[in-house]
Formats: C-alpha cells, sequence, structure tokens
C-alpha cells in the first residue's frame, strides 16, 4: 500500500473491456509529510476520489481483478481508501 494524491484523470478511447464503467485516476505516490515521492501511478477508483485528495492505493493486483469482476483483467492498482486527515492535521 502507498499514501498517494490524486492529480488527473485517464481517458481510455480504448481498454481491456473489464475496465469498461471505471474511473482510472493518476495518483503520484506521496511521504508522510505530502512530498512527492516515486512516479505517478494509474489506479482504479471505486470511492470517487477528488482532484488532489489524498488516497491509499494497493497495488494487489488479485483485490483489483475481484473488483473489476474478471480474473484475466490487467488492472493492478485500485484505490483503497481514501484520507480525510490524519492526526497532524488534527493538532
Amino acid at each position: 500500500m502507498r499514501l498517494a494524491r490524486v492529480e488527473g484523470n485517464v481517458v481510455a478511447t480504448r481498454k481491456h473491456p473489464s475496465l469498461e464503467g471505471w474511473r482510472l485516476v493518476v495518483c503520484q505516490p506521496i511521504d508522510l509529510d505530502g512530498e512527492d515521492d516515486g512516479t505517478p501511478i494509474i489506479a482504479i477508483d471505486p470511492h470517487g476520489a477528488g482532484m488532489h485528495q489524498r488516497v491509499i492505493v494497493s497495488s494487489d493486483g488479485l483485490c483489483a481483478r475481484r473488483a473489476v469482476g474478471d480474473n484475466r483483467s490487467p488492472v493492478r492498482m485500485m484505490i483503497s481508501g481514501l484520507i480525510d486527515k490524519s492526526e497532524e492535521d488534527a493538532a
């Protein structure tokens, strides 16, 4: 799992049939201070994350394939949670 920030949407005119109806988003991995930490990744978004919202991205491909309902799907990354606030934000 990685902490990330949603940076944009992916528009695809052609994609694997298992991804029909799924929102694909560009997620920038970040560290605990919110600084960029690695290259952006594409993930399916079952939660409706907003732009620049912090999220938790799972790289569990089996879980993502189960979510789309196709064991042969090429999907690997999936947003598994939205972060409303952290303990640092509350202080």
